[in-house]
């Protein structure tokens, strides 16, 4: 009796196909991450605490990182290859603030401003001074002992001091220096659908990229800057743009809102941005005239996800952008900001919503990105 052959089961093919990729969770903003971020002391040139948040945030996240001898933080999350351009964005660490530069006989702190503040925030504001946040005050005199002329005359920093409650020079040295920096001491809090801190501008554009950084890959190579001494000329992006020599820039900021009805409760058509209405994509201001194919991929990327956004209206101010479309042979850039109120204030009040849709719109741009995008 002859057996018969045993037949060998086929072997299973294992498909050399990959399923399609889910689509990235949309990041939708950490509001605990802000919130250090706002409540750390970083006023221009003495960053350094608001360095090493950002490095401990984005360290797992990128592939390179340093920080360059002006103290800005240079990260590079490297793309998927689908596209070679280098797209860098950019976000100051710094803020407005002040500095001391003496000390009384008595123990108060005579100050210069650090970058743009109006001399009428100061009087009678509570200030955090030092490394430490040591507390005070920078002093006011009662309205019982003011003439007319005073009353409605602006009282300049350089006669105001800052009181920290002790009575002598000595005194005063064991818990400040000269040279030391500070600001409003204002902490974060969340106002039903608003957010209220010092240092909105640009705090809300540091948390925007590191969010990005924390993402997937991109098809470009993503280049952050967080950048260093913006308020006082944007200063660390100049040198950033020109380390890094990308294809192009997106500066993320926070823009000035002057949409509150005047005083005669008219509504004021001399804006330049408005809250709830989404991300500001900025046409021109006094430092850049944006590139056009930047402003039309933000506005196509927005209009096809259905979220809102507004063009920023003409006139002053400027953004880390000024500086980076001038390195090297010239970067084509554009600023993409949240709308807030009250900014080089001792406290901005921004939308949550405008803040997350932002994000949004940063994180689709960069997703979808193409070499097209740049073609002329």
């Amino acid at each position: 009796m002859t057996k018969k052959p045993v037949r060998k089961p086929a072997p299973v093919r294992k498909s050399t196909s990959r399923a399609p990729a889910k689509p990235a969770a949309p990041r939708v903003g950490d509001p605990d991450l802000l919130r250090e971020l706002s409540n750390t002391v970083a006023v221009s040139g003495d960053e350094g605490a608001v360095r090493k948040i950002v490095l401990e945030a984005i360290r797992p996240h990128v592939d390179e990182v340093k920080v360059d001898a002006l103290g800005n933080v240079l990260a590079l999350k490297k793309g998927t290859g689908r596209s070679k351009d280098r797209v860098l964005i950019a976000a100051h660490m710094d803020e407005v603030g002040f500095m001391v530069t003496d000390i009384d006989p008595e123990g108060a702190l005579r100050f210069e401003i650090v970058g743009g503040i109006d001399d009428r925030m100061l009087m009678g504001k509570p200030v955090w001074v030092g490394p430490k946040r040591l507390p005070g005050l920078i002093g006011a005199m009662p309205i019982h002992m003011l003439t007319s002329d005073r009353m409605s005359s602006v009282t300049k920093a350089a006669q105001l001091r800052i009181e920290l409650g002790v009575n002598s020079a000595e005194a005063a040295k064991k818990l400040v220096k000269v040279g030391d920096r500070g600001t409003f001491a204002t902490e974060f809090a969340a106002l039903g659908p608003a957010l209220r801190g010092k240092a909105l501008d640009d705090r809300l554009g540091c948390a925007t990229l590191i969010e990005l950084l924390r993402g997937p890959a991109y098809p470009c190579d993503l280049h952050a800057a967080f950048t260093v001494q913006e308020e006082v000329g944007l200063r660390g992006a100049r040198v950033a743009g020109y380390a890094v020599e990308p294809t192009c820039a997106f500066a993320l900021d926070c823009t000035p809102a002057a949409d509150l009805p005047d005083s005669r409760g008219r509504e004021n058509t001399l804006y330049n941005a408005r809250l709830g209405r989404g991300p500001v994509i900025y046409r021109v201001d006094r430092s850049t005239i944006s590139d056009e194919r930047l402003v039309k991929y933000l506005q196509q990327t927005a209009e096809k996800a259905s979220l809102p956004y507004q063009f920023r209206q003409p006139g002053g101010g400027g953004t880390d952008a000024g500086a980076i479309h001038l390195t090297r042979e010239g970067v084509p850039s554009v600023s993409v900001s949240v709308p807030g109120r009250y900014l080089h204030s001792p406290a901005a009040i921004v939308r949550t919503e405008d803040w997350r849709n932002t994000l949004r719109l940063m994180q689709l741009a960069l997703e979808n990105w193409t070499p097209k995008v740049m073609k002329r």
